[in-house]
C-alpha cells in the first residue's frame, strides 16, 4: 500500500476517529464503531477510497 494521507491528515483522522468512538460510547450507540475506519486509516497512512478517487495529501519526496 502506497501512502496517500500527509502527517496533518492523519492527526486529524486519527483525533475525529476518536471523537466518533467516545460520542458513540456516550449515547450508548453502535455508530461509534465508524470512528475505527477513521482510526485505521490514520494509523495506516492509506485510505482505500482517496486512492480509488485519486487523492494523495502524502509528501512527495525529492528522488535527487
Amino acid at each position: 500500500m502506497k501512502c496517500n494521507v500527509g502527517k496533518t491528515e492523519q492527526i486529524v483522522r486519527i483525533i475525529i476517529g476518536t471523537i466518533i468512538i467516545l460520542l458513540g460510547l456516550a449515547f450508548k450507540s453502535w455508530w461509534g464503531i465508524i470512528g475505527l475506519l477513521g482510526i485505521a486509516t490514520g494509523l495506516l497512512r492509506y485510505c482505500p477510497v482517496s486512492a480509488i478517487l485519486g487523492i494523495s495529501t502524502c509528501e512527495v519526496r525529492d528522488k535527487n
